[in-house]
């Protein structure tokens, strides 16, 4: 079992920055791939950002692609997600998610078997 906790969502206006991060337990951390999704209110999950157990290797979403940056930090177990140049589309829920090592990295939530309780994200136009 692997236990994710989300923090840093809030409400922001359009233009600015979050910084989210997840802290994992239980099971090595260094022995996961590592995504963050987001789902709108009404709409399915989708995904936002991917990185490889090492740290290698990471994916985006197109419409994040230059202002959202996924990095981990194996030796604090934790993931983040640097938010830059919010939009208010952006406003969701975020969720961390966990997954077992895949080549290539997966960008599909039935990839990942841990799920944080997700962040709020609100961005004010």
């Amino acid at each position: 079992q692997v236990q994710l906790v989300e923090a840093g969502g809030g409400l922001v206006q359009a233009g600015d920055s979050l910084r989210l991060s997840c802290a994992a337990s239980g099971r090595p951390f260094s022995n996961h791939d590592m995504a963050w999704f987001r789902q709108h209110l009404g709409k399915e999950r989708e995904f936002v950002a991917a990185i490889a157990w090492n740290g290698l290797v990471t994916y985006y979403a197109v419409f994040v692609k230059g202002r959202f940056t996924i990095s981990r930090d194996n030796a604090k177990n934790t993931v983040y997600l640097q938010m830059n140049s919010l939009k208010p589309e952006d406003a969701a829920v975020y969720y961390c998610a966990a997954g077992p090592k895949r080549v290539p990295l997966s960008r599909s939530d039935k990839e990942y078997n841990y799920w944080g309780q997700g962040t709020q994200v609100t961005v004010s136009s």
